[in-house]
């Protein structure tokens, strides 16, 4: 059996340690999510990534860079607004939100590459309940066609910038108030209110060609009784067939509250591949990191897509562009709008 590079991991600090090292070597690993601890510097970044590079050509570089609250790199980066603030500006100007949306992709797709990272999970197509304090301004508006514009809008600006895109939470976690890093949230609305209502971005954005979607960690119980990232309804019958989507699709991280009910890692992950990730995602446990390495080895991933359609272009060349710094000047203006 050929063991399929499957795994997205983190490493704890500044460089990798020598365990960390030998870990990413591991055939089931096909890349690193960055958070804010490795983070020091650019040009530190810069020099991680092509250790990292150095030790495995193959792996692809990733991290949470939305904007607003989450953004794991700040110093030597443009500071990119809440995506609520763009959703603000909606209201009084569709084709200026529509602008600034896309002008945040090219932004973060540009400072990304220039510093050697693949893409981003980005963006949030959560809809703006007012419920959920876990997304709260992450999502762009309460009207799922103000979401799967702007959203659609993102996907434009980051493939402008060599960079693919990862929609998530779907099919959507802005209802729920409970945090799914700490709880396992359940939606109890009908599924026909969802594919009405949080599930419209998606088909926009699928139909604008995005790349890959990452599923909550939230049980729909109109649906059935499991997450969504363990779900053949959603992944299957929704999300492939219905929405005829035929990307990528990551598991959120495998570590939150939110996957606990299918039990250790090796059944979290094979719980996720079976009904239809193509890719999991754990991250802050290391040795349970091992755990899901070894158990790979032992199980199929019946994914036939290979991550390597998620590399992006690791180019400074954009961040040097007329375009760029306009798109810079542009989300200055809405800061002082949000």
């Amino acid at each position: 059996m050929t063991l399929h590079a499957s795994a997205i991991i983190d490493i704890t600090g500044l460089r990798p340690t020598a365990q960390e090292a030998q870990r990413l070597l591991h055939p089931g690993v096909a890349g690193v999510i960055f958070f804010s601890r490795n983070f020091e510097s650019p040009a530190q970044l810069r020099a991680l990534v092509s250790e990292l590079e150095t030790l495995r050509p193959s792996l692809l570089f990733c991290v949470d860079h939305e904007g607003g609250r989450v953004q794991r790199f700040r110093q030597g980066f443009t500071r990119i607004p809440p995506m609520r603030s763009i959703g603000l500006l909606w209201d009084t100007d569709q084709d200026a939100a529509i602008r600034a949306a896309r002008a945040a992709g090219f932004v973060i797709a540009s400072e990304l590459s220039a510093h050697g990272l693949d893409f981003s999970f980005a963006p949030v197509l959560d809809l703006d309940y007012g419920a959920s304090d876990v997304i709260g301004n992450r999502a762009f508006h309460r009207s799922p066609e103000a979401v799967g514009r702007l959203a659609a809008a993102l996907v434009a600006g980051l493939r402008d910038g060599g960079m693919p895109a990862v929609g998530k939470h779907f099919p959507g976690h802005g209802h729920v108030s409970a945090d799914s890093h700490l709880a396992v949230p359940v939606d109890d609305r009908p599924v026909s209110e969802l594919m009405r209502d949080d599930v419209l971005p998606y088909r926009i954005a699928i139909s604008a060609g995005l790349p890959a979607i990452m599923p909550a960690h939230v049980i729909y119980s109109s649906a059935e009784q499991q997450p969504a990232g363990y779900s053949r309804y959603w992944l299957r019958e929704v999300l492939r067939s219905e929405l005829r989507f035929d990307g990528l699709i990551f598991s959120d991280d495998l570590s939150m509250v939110g996957a606990s009910g299918a039990g250790g890692i090796a059944d979290r992950a094979r719980c996720a591949m079976e009904a239809g990730c193509d890719l999991v995602l754990l991250c802050n446990d290391p040795s349970a990191q091992d755990e899901l390495l070894e158990a790979l080895q032992a199980m199929e991933n019946p994914s036939q897509r290979t991550p390597e359609c998620m590399r992006g272009q690791r180019s400074g060349r954009l961040i040097q562009t007329e375009r760029y710094r306009q798109a810079v000047e542009l989300l200055g203006t809405i800061q002082t709008q949000a």
